[in-house]
């Protein structure tokens, strides 16, 4: 028996037209039951394609997408019974209250009134709501819609839930509160599957991640097989006088012992070393020759990789 409640396999999307437009290329994934997954990735890099597609709001080209073992293309009606989806924009009906909104989508999905009523009570609590039972979702904050979007998605009680961008436009007191909201949910037995753009999210919350780009998945790992995946422990980033000297000093440097990679940056050169005792010494040592104006030093990060992977460019 499989653990994956999820299963993406050769997944792709291609909207026709006169220039035809591969959203998704091929892309196979799978996620285990109480997993929080992640897809990150720039903008337009796919995540909201393949998203939409295992939502049962897309059809693939090409490709299946099974949900607690269920084909969403062959039975959609049948895969929502499993599915939450919070899109990327707020969906909220704004003629219902606060507590409509949870109540219509459980009398949606057969429950009878009374468990309609108890269930919206139990979701208003666990979602500090109860306060706002009256209120229209106009009224809300944004941090208090997207609670309700998350509290109205899990309403019928299904098996996985999708996030599309659920901090988007979040302040950071809300960002932490969904973040919470997120991880308790996962205790509670709910497979989350989300997409970001955000490092620091992706990294808090997630167990796995893949980085997606031109629809393609670049890498997957867990956030710390990814940054280890780097091939250094310290990241020292050169800022020099004279950047005509950069070339040379490049060169030099990556003969040197303990030093994994060498890229040019704006001004100066990024260099990906281990950790090493009297490395950073040297590379001091090395860089003042060529006029070394100022040095720092990080430790890799999932920034780091994504960036490696995906590029610096600018994206619509």
């Amino acid at each position: 028996m499989s653990d994956a409640v999820v299963e993406i396999s050769g997944l792709r999307k291609v909207y026709p037209g006169k220039h035809p437009v591969t959203a998704v290329d091929g892309i196979d994934l799978r996620v285990n039951a109480g997993a929080i997954y992640g897809l990150l990735g720039p903008n337009g890099a796919g995540k909201t394609t393949t998203i939409s597609i295992a939502t049962t709001r897309a059809v693939p080209t090409s490709g299946s997408v099974r949900i607690d073992g269920i084909d969403v293309v062959a039975h959609p009606a049948l895969a929502r019974r499993s599915i939450g989806v919070v899109p990327q924009y707020n969906t909220l009906d704004r003629s219902c209250t606060v507590a409509e909104n949870i109540q219509f989508h459980c009398l949606y999905f057969g429950m009878s009134r009374a468990e309609a009523r108890e269930r919206t009570n139990t979701l208003l609590e666990q979602f500090r709501l109860s306060d706002r039972a009256a209120s229209y979702p106009q009224t809300l904050s944004g941090g208090l819609a997207q609670r309700l979007q998350i509290a109205r998605a899990i309403a019928h009680r299904p098996k996985v839930l999708f996030l599309d961008e659920p901090s988007a436009g979040l302040d950071p007191q809300s960002r932490i509160a969904m973040w919470e909201a997120v991880q308790q949910l996962r205790a509670e037995g709910i497979t989350i599957v989300l997409t970001t753009h955000y490092m620091e999210e992706a990294d808090e919350l997630c167990d796995r991640l893949a980085i997606i780009d031109h629809g393609k998945i670049l890498i997957e790992g867990s956030p710390a097989e990814l940054r280890a995946g780097i091939g250094g422990d310290k990241i020292y980033e050169l800022r020099m006088s004279d950047a005509a000297n950069t070339a040379q000093l490049e060169s030099r440097l990556r003969e040197t012992n303990g030093v994994t990679s060498v890229e040019p940056i704006s001004g100066g050169l990024r260099v990906l070393a281990k950790a090493q005792d009297g490395l950073l010494a040297h590379v001091v040592t090395i860089a003042n020759e060529f006029g070394l104006r100022d040095i720092t030093t990080t430790e890799p990060n999932l920034e780091t990789v994504f960036i490696r992977l995906t590029g610096r460019d600018l994206r619509e």
